[in-house]
């Protein structure tokens, strides 16, 4: 049973990688491409968005299809690697004696969503290139952190009762936000603010889509396997 669980959790994460980059090509790496104009200077803020041609000289209508291909690669080994965390938190659940339905795999796909993603945007919100950054040695250190801290806040007050654990669930949920994600020394760059947030919600969106998608496969997958076992 394990190694068709394990399977089944890879499986999961290549339909949702896949519908992640399908997403991102449809509404995400047009923002790209035109940020890059303006971290290259083809085209400058408060200029004239008419002038400007992508850095790679406009070729193929501006498609890197190298690029492109890297991107279906890493959305799908990425979102693998969340299937198969789902899956591993699915089988402690079921050993604590929790039922996990198919239907409550959106669950599932949602709460991982804000983990991963949500949270840590709260505090280092996606960035299009040439967007001022703290350093990223310690932007990572902060979003693992800000992760593990969201992700056993979501078990505490899922899977336990008591004011005492819930009390500590806050204190998780808050603590990287208090204490605050690294940030530059200033805001100043050359990419339109409406641009960067544009991008912001589209990449929060579009993670949103893919990680409910993981759920509800991972938990379809999952309620099959417990109950043929």
């Amino acid at each position: 049973m394990l190694k068709k669980l394990v399977a089944g959790a890879l499986f999961a994460g290549v339909v949702a990688g896949l519908v992640s980059v399908v997403l991102q090509f449809l509404f995400v790496q047009p923002l790209l491409l035109e940020a890059e104009l303006f971290e290259s200077g083809a085209r400058t803020h408060f200029g004239d968005a008419s002038t400007g041609t992508h850095p790679d000289g406009g070729q193929n209508g501006g498609i890197d299809l190298r690029r492109d291909g890297m991107s279906v690669l890493f959305s799908i080994f990425l979102y693998a690697g969340y299937g198969l965390m789902l899956i591993a938190g699915m089988a402690l659940a079921t050993m604590q004696g929790v039922r996990i339905p198919a239907r409550h795999g959106l669950i599932w796909g949602i709460a991982g969503f804000v983990a991963v993603q949500l949270a840590p945007a709260f505090g280092i919100a996606p960035e299009l290139p040439g967007s001022a950054a703290a350093d990223i040695a310690e932007r990572q250190v902060w979003w693992l952190v800000t992760v593990a801290a969201t992700a056993l806040a979501l078990w505490l007050i899922a899977f336990h009762r008591g004011l005492a654990l819930w009390g500590l669930a806050v204190v998780l949920l808050l603590g990287p936000h208090l204490v605050g994600a690294p940030q530059p020394d200033g805001f100043a760059g050359p990419v339109p603010p409406e641009l960067s947030a544009a991008f912001a919600a589209r990449a929060l969106a579009v993670g949103m889509a893919a990680w409910s998608v993981l759920g509800l496969v991972a938990a379809q997958i999952w309620s099959e396997g417990t109950q043929n076992a």
